[in-house]
């Protein structure tokens, strides 16, 4: 999510890119949507046609503290991915913390329902009340439908609709994310178990195999140096590697058809040694597609970039080149499809005009590189202990029901939608 930009060295570049296949549900010669599993080929993602396919879409969030997705006390599922829709995106990020697939294991197997999930969340008074307002908005639940059953409908919903749901570990705790010092942000950290984490992992993506539209999953959300705690020590590439692979491991063997996305250092804002091929320190070993035996074609680099007060184009873009987006291209000694899952800024009238927003609304197209706007929620069931609360960086207003900053989305969101999937 939000933070502080790493910086880059600087280096002039050139990526040209190739002309993309038409993809789109408007061509009648594809086969019937989704046309998968896809696959990672060089640069590119390929349906099981051998078209390429580029995702373009927004974080619906479901990580949070009830852990489930995001909204949906003042909107329906069906009319949120109609919005999403109307955008002419056709993916989204949807986030979950390894919480929830803990408390189905220690609840017997079974999933916990929405009325404990939002009364632990919100309190024995206004969970419930909550609680009242989603089942208004969405009469299909009831007070034990699980968190579970609401992603399974968001799923079913994003299938309808035509839109890939990309699956994304967001947080091991359920709660707002991201800091060093929050017990999530590495592997040992407080909250953060390895064993845990894979269970979670391939719980998941075997859960996802019965969602037509699931088509890929993150592995762990921004990757980053603990604050404090023995876990902090083992904070380097070596250790990102070990688990990396573990967790790769854990998704192939519950559910081979996902492309899986590896996330890097520093809040995932840089994979350079991975794309670059250099040592994977403090050890000597380097990144090897060989270590993902018969699933190398199923990896994808994301990074996130938050540089929200670059006012040089050219820099903004040489650093996305040096942090991982070199992998797009064929100087690169390992060479990957690479996603931008995470940016965003203050939707108002006029930030959208600046240097950050409007460099990434051109770069992205020009590169065919899939990304995924944060965030289209408008608000939070809870978010850092305050409820209702409100989000400015919002596609949809508090209550979900129209565009935070029209303008931006007229202006800029949706012709980019269309240059990257042109």
């Amino acid at each position: 999510m939000r933070l502080v930009a790493i910086v880059a060295g600087l280096v002039g570049f050139s990526v040209a890119a190739p002309t993309n296949q038409p993809h789109g549900d408007a061509l009648d010669t594809r086969a019937p949507w989704p046309n998968g599993p896809l696959v990672a080929s060089g640069r590119w993602i390929r349906d099981a046609s051998g078209t390429n396919l580029t995702y373009a879409g927004v974080n619906w969030p479901g990580a949070a503290d009830v852990m489930i997705p995001e909204g949906l006390q003042y909107q329906s599922i069906a009319t949120i991915v109609s919005k999403i829709k109307s955008l002419g995106m056709n993916a989204i990020r949807l986030t979950f913390a390894i919480q929830m697939v803990d408390e189905i294991y220690s609840n017997g197997g079974e999933d916990i329902t929405l009325q404990k999930a939002f009364t632990q969340a919100l309190g024995s008074t206004n969970g419930p009340k909550l609680l009242d307002q989603v089942l208004a908005k969405n009469p299909q639940f009831t007070p034990s439908t699980t968190r579970l059953q609401v992603f399974d409908a968001v799923a079913a919903e994003c299938a309808k609709q035509h839109i890939f749901v990309h699956l994304d570990n967001h947080i091991s705790k359920g709660m707002w994310c991201c800091s060093t010092g929050d017990g999530n942000s590495w592997w040992g950290d407080t909250y953060f178990s390895a064993a845990n984490w894979t269970r979670g992992l391939a719980y998941m993506a075997n859960h996802g195999k019965q969602w037509t539209s699931l088509m890929s999953i993150g592995l762990r959300n921004e990757p980053r140096e603990p604050a404090s705690g023995a876990a902090k020590s083992t904070y380097n590439w070596q250790t990102w590697y070990t688990y990396m692979r573990q967790g790769a491991e854990a998704v192939h063997s519950s559910n081979p058809d996902l492309l899986i996305f590896l996330s890097g250092l520093s809040f995932d804002t840089f994979l350079t040694p991975v794309v670059r091929g250099t040592a994977l320190t403090p050890g000597t070993g380097k990144f090897s597609f060989n270590d993902f035996p018969g699933y190398a074609n199923k990896l994808v680099l994301e990074l996130h970039n938050y540089e929200t007060s670059a006012t040089n184009c050219n820099n903004l873009q040489n650093n996305l080149y040096n942090n991982g987006f070199q992998a797009l291209t064929s100087s690169a000694v390992n060479q990957f499809p690479v996603m931008l899952t995470e940016f965003g800024f203050q939707m108002d009238a006029s930030t959208w005009k600046g240097t950050y927003a409007s460099c990434l609304a051109s770069y992205l197209p020009a590169q065919k590189a899939g990304w995924f706007i944060w965030v289209l929620a408008g608000s939070y069931y809870i978010r850092s202990g305050m409820q209702d609360y409100d989000e400015g960086w919002g596609l949809l207003a508090h209550d979900w029901s129209t565009w935070r900053s029209p303008s931006y989305v007229d202006g800029t969101l949706i012709p980019m939608v269309k240059n990257t999937l042109s």
